[in-house]
């Protein structure tokens, strides 16, 4: 079969970038190897646990938030099954919602596993068989996977990853957590809301490597506060499973005994039995493709985007990549500001950013303004009986253009997209400052924090 693109993953990257290119008039063909098309995002990923998040928020809410708003909730029990269930509902709505798109473009669905075979041609093998189909353009957006850590092999029973925490049958009595990065953190606040007793284990001395460190102080006394356990400055050597429990080993520590283990330790590129080989293409040391500023490869024809090349492991990054590529293919030009790239925690109380950090910019010898406001000063957060967290913006100290600004409170990941646009189309701090923001609202705060950075915040 004969294509002008072929896509070699329908994760959030691939099937954006395969839909963008029908719309551009190319005949487009998507290999996944999964039958319900997404990506681990959509399948194993932000979708299932952003849907549980907001479960078990809810859950803890009814219990201890409710009757603050004179809501008197009476023998509450919790059904996990129905939770699951309701889990199950939204990823299979959103998958079938990405086929209805494939079908509405005319793009031919291969399922399988893709394979590079030479310029221009792609092995799909399938439980059928193989078959080969070509195009002029072959784009890679395999994604990623698991980071292994050494000692700790998932059985997925008493150890796993991601993907068993997001179905576990029942509550465990107590979850140690590998890794205090979002992952960790966002299925560690699940279960911990339903009940279980929950442990981080992280190898840095703080949580969140890559955010702020204000920010990440901050997130630390209240996942604290909520009864999160933290291990900071602590190497995790191995974890065994046993019949009725797992043991967790640190260096220099005693061992704790659980009866579920999270690995969170990242995670690497999807690359493996791709057949870069065939074409030439090597991996850098961080079994990443390299790619010019145009996602092409060093082999004439392929391209890669997403979380098998360098930068953030972001599915809107990813989209965002894809969507470039196939215009820079049909048309020559487009373009990805990479200095504007959200990144979101969906814990309780939110956290988002985008831009650079105070510690990027003091390595880096900027000199910059700072303006903070909190939440707890907002009528809104106040409404919502959600005060905990801050904005904080940071502006170049002579020109006063936006580069970064961290937030942690409610709806964070909504409102850092105001933030993102600012910044994508150079705004000063001055200038959100003086776009009228609708009272009352959440976003004022992002409006005090720019006017704290110059003039003075009002309700501070």
């Amino acid at each position: 079969m004969q294509h002008d693109l072929i896509v070699i993953g329908a994760g959030p990257g691939g099937y954006v970038a395969a839909i963008r290119a029908a719309q551009l008039g190319m005949n487009v063909g998507c290999i996944e190897k999964e039958a319900a098309l997404g990506g681990t995002c959509l399948r194993v990923g932000c979708i299932p646990s952003k849907a549980l998040l907001e479960s078990s928020e809810l859950y803890e809410e009814a219990q201890h938030s409710f009757d603050k708003h004179g809501i008197i909730v009476d023998k509450m029990s919790l059904d996990l099954d129905a939770m699951m269930q309701r889990k199950t509902r939204v990823v299979d709505g959103l998958t079938k919602g990405v086929a209805g798109l494939f079908k509405k473009n005319k793009i031919a669905h291969y399922q399988g596993r893709g394979r590079l075979a030479g310029p221009g041609q792609v092995v799909v093998a399938s439980a059928e068989g193989e078959q080969t189909i070509s195009a002029p353009h072959i784009l890679i957006a395999t994604g990623s996977k698991v980071a292994r850590l050494p000692g700790v092999e998932p059985d997925g029973e008493r150890i796993g990853t991601s993907t068993e925490a997001l179905s576990y049958s029942k509550v465990p009595e107590h979850l140690v957590v590998i890794g205090g990065g979002v992952i960790g953190l966002e299925l560690g606040s699940v279960w911990r809301r339903l009940g279980s007793r929950v442990t981080v284990l992280e190898y840095l001395d703080r949580i969140m490597p890559g955010t702020d460190n204000e920010v990440a102080s901050a997130a630390l006394k209240l996942f604290k506060k909520q009864g999160l356990e933290f291990h900071l400055g602590c190497r995790v050597t191995g974890a065994t499973s046993k019949k009725k429990h797992a043991r967790v080993e640190i260096d220099g520590q005693d061992p704790i005994e659980c009866n579920k283990v999270l690995l969170c330790t990242g995670r690497v590129p999807m690359t493996d039995g791709l057949g870069l080989e065939s074409v030439g293409i090597e991996l850098d040391k961080r079994g990443r493709i390299p790619v010019s500023a145009d996602f092409k490869t060093s082999a004439d024809g392929i391209y890669a985007i997403g979380d098998v090349i360098e930068g953030p492991m972001l599915a809107h990054k990813a989209e965002e990549e894809g969507i470039a590529c196939v215009e820079q293919i049909a048309t020559g030009h487009s373009h990805v500001d990479y200095n504007a790239i959200p990144s979101v925690a969906y814990t309780h109380p939110e956290i988002a950013f985008v831009g650079k950090t105070e510690e990027q910019l003091t390595d880096e010898g900027v000199e910059y303004s700072k303006g903070k406001f909190t939440f707890f000063a907002n009528g809104r957060a106040k409404a919502l009986n959600q005060t905990d967290g801050f904005v904080k913006v940071l502006a170049d100290a002579k020109t006063d253009r936006l580069l970064g600004v961290h937030i942690i409170g409610p709806r964070a990941g909504d409102l850092i997209a105001e933030a993102a646009t600012a910044m994508t189309f150079g705004a000063s701090s001055e200038d959100v400052a003086r776009a009228c923001h609708a009272h009352p609202t959440l976003s004022e705060v992002l409006k005090e924090a720019c006017m704290a950075v110059t003039t003075g915040a009002i309700h501070s």
